[in-house]
């Protein structure tokens, strides 16, 4: 045996344990970190090849894993802009340079520019919603992402473009009783209320007409002479019904004109209406309120976000606007990403191609917002791997002594 092996040998086994006490002094000072991912060491034996007589004693090598794919335990805050992931993925998060980052951090908070971003400042990221349409996903790429911003944008209003109007027509209503009218409140392009009259007119059996009015311009017909035709109309259409009281005209919708310009400066757009949920049946007449899109004038009051990560701006009167769907992140071998100071994550080389998604489709989880996920360190593991760990460096240290020792008493063999 050699004696400089064996003194190799005990520096092996201290070299190796004070990395696994690295790892546990890190696993601990980080325990409350929000999505910390624990570290582990793991050891393998390093061999020298030796003859019959003479046996050469190796080492041991260390590598340190990060147990990244073990979900952490969630804790629920009160804080709207906090969010964890239930399940598979990362958040995908940029540094002030641009490039894109995963993480499982999702304490974020608005700075001073409306920017979502975690104690590490880095900015989380996501897909605007364009025109209200929902945003495309790059599934092999971070094309398209972009910082979530929640700047206010002060008042805003959005004129209606579709609506509604569903009523029950009763069946015993003459064709010279008087007309049937409901009214349905729209919003022009300033956010100004536009009172809309719905008058329905029995023509004959199952048939029905129907005429929209702008009821601040509305105008009768004259007989004359000379005659005047009504002003204000909106739009007309025939409802036909079937013996069982279902409108049977198709399509069953109409289109009303808009008005350009109005008196205050804006514009009524051309709008929609569904009139799907129209019948006559044997009762009395009975409006179901009508809907209609758009809104009055409001400022942003908040943001929600929901399980599938769209992210909704909400504004005085209540209404929701969808302004971002956030984007989650995942390799096929996440215990493979290559860790980043402030708790973020690139692409390893062994981590395999990142594929970006949706929360809840696919294989991705979901969002649990107001809450966040704790990191996965157990303190007790790591205080009992620490102990284990003093004592396999005292032992370690006691075998590099003692080949010290025996080499002194080979040294004064020549005395």
């Amino acid at each position: 045996m050699s004696l400089y092996g064996m003194m190799q040998t005990g520096g092996s086994g201290m070299n190796a344990q004070s990395n696994r006490l690295s790892t546990v002094a890190e696993n601990i000072a980080n325990s409350s970190t929000v999505g910390y991912k624990r570290a582990s060491t793991e050891f393998s034996s390093m061999i020298l090849p030796s003859s019959s007589g003479n046996y050469n004693s190796g080492g041991v090598e260390t590598k340190v894993r990060y147990s990244i794919s073990q979900e952490g335990a969630k804790t629920y805050t009160t804080s709207k802009s906090d969010m964890a992931i239930a399940g598979n993925g990362f958040f995908i998060v940029a540094d002030a340079n641009g490039q894109n980052f995963l993480t499982r951090a999702g304490a974020f908070t608005q700075d001073k520019s409306g920017n979502l971003t975690n104690s590490a400042g880095f900015t989380l990221m996501g897909y605007p919603y364009g025109d209200g349409t929902e945003p495309k996903v790059v599934v092999n790429g971070f094309e398209g992402l972009t910082e979530v911003n929640l700047a206010s944008e002060g008042l805003k209003a959005s004129g209606s473009t579709k609506g509604s109007m569903g009523a029950n027509l009763p069946d015993s209503a003459l064709t010279t009783d008087a007309p049937l009218s409901t009214s349905l409140v729209a919003y022009d392009s300033q956010g100004n209320t536009r009172l809309l009259d719905f008058v329905y007119s029995k023509t004959a059996a199952n048939t029905w007409s129907l005429e929209v009015r702008d009821k601040a311009t509305y105008v009768p017909a004259s007989a004359g002479p000379p005659a005047v035709p009504a002003q204000g109309v909106l739009g007309t259409k025939t409802l036909t019904f079937d013996t069982k009281g279902v409108l049977t005209s198709t399509p069953a919708t109409m289109t009303l004109s808009g008005i350009n310009p109005l008196s205050t400066g804006g514009v009524l757009n051309p709008l929609t209406i569904d009139l799907s949920k129209t019948t006559q049946l044997g009762y009395k007449f009975n409006p179901d309120g009508g809907s209609v899109d758009g809104n009055a004038p409001s400022k942003a009051a908040g943001f929600e976000v929901n399980s599938d990560g769209v992210l909704f701006v909400r504004y005085e009167n209540n209404k929701l606007e969808p302004r971002y769907r956030i984007a989650l992140a995942t390799v096929q071998s996440p215990d493979k990403l290559s860790p980043q100071q402030g708790n973020v994550y690139s692409q390893g080389a062994d981590s395999g191609v990142i594929i970006t998604g949706f929360p809840g489709s696919g294989s991705f989880g979901s969002i649990t917002p107001g809450a966040l996920e704790s990191s996965n360190v157990d303190i007790a593991q790591e205080l009992t791997a620490m102990i284990e760990s003093q004592r396999s460096y005292t032992a370690n240290s006691k075998v590099f002594q003692t080949g010290s020792d025996l080499l002194d008493v080979l040294v004064n063999l020549k005395r």
